[in-house]
């Protein structure tokens, strides 16, 4: 009788049970979708920007233009003077924007895609111009860029090749003298080259400073910002 009494319990209770109070706690947030790097429009790679609106002797206003990128809300544009290393930035929610630069000067510039309710972020690649100025014959190299060892990398001592990347509006063929030291600026003479690398010896455990000026076949030249690094013990 006892197991009657078991099997008619369970009959009965198990389906309140089954059925009863589900959780209280909410459905989890939908994740959102992480923006897509943009493609960069004007001014052009590696070129002379001639168009915008001059200002001034010195000042002409640029309209930077890219591309739409998916699961993006906003951009900010990243611009770097590349003859002092000034950097700035701006936000927009376009895909155009009119900055104010200096004429007959060389910039770099990419564009950070961010979406609303993510941190995750995508940027474009890089890309280095010179903004128009008075009428000049021949232009000054861009300052080197892209070091290897990257700038703030450890590395191991020894036998180390420098590395670099130049390029001249002209297309005129440039040489480098390599400036390196363990204090800022480098002020001492590593070597001179006509390719963008150059082979040293590192000591250990040393931050060393570097830098890189290019010059090209008519006399102009242009130094790159101070590049730094360490060795591991």
């Amino acid at each position: 009788m006892k197991t009657l009494y078991r099997y008619l319990f369970l009959i009965l209770v198990l389906p309140f049970i089954s059925c009863g109070g589900g959780s209280d706690d909410p459905d989890p947030e939908p994740e959102v979708p992480a923006p897509s790097a943009t493609t960069l429009i004007y001014p052009d790679n590696n070129e002379e920007c001639t168009e915008g609106s001059i200002l001034s002797d010195t000042e002409s206003q640029v309209t930077f233009q890219w591309n739409a990128s998916t699961n993006t809300d906003s951009y900010t544009l990243k611009l770097k003077d590349l003859e002092s290393g000034t950097k700035s930035s701006s936000n927009t929610t376009n895909t155009t924007l009119q900055v104010t630069l200096k004429r007959g000067n060389a910039y770099s510039w990419s564009v950070v895609s961010k979406a609303t309710g993510t941190s995750t972020t995508a940027e474009s690649d890089t890309w280095r111009f010179y903004n128009a100025g008075a009428a000049v014959q021949n232009y000054a190299p861009f300052p080197a860029y892209d070091p290897t060892p990257a700038m703030g990398l450890s590395v191991d001592s020894g036998s180390m090749t420098l590395k670099w990347s130049g390029s001249d509006l002209d297309g005129d063929t440039l040489s480098y003298a390599i400036y390196l030291d363990t204090a800022t600026p480098p002020i001492t003479l590593l070597g001179e080259t006509n390719d963008n690398s150059y082979t040293t010896t590192l000591n250990t455990n040393t931050i060393y400073y570097w830098r890189v000026v290019s010059s090209d076949t008519s006399g102009n030249s242009s130094q790159s910002e101070i590049f730094e690094f360490r060795t591991n013990p």
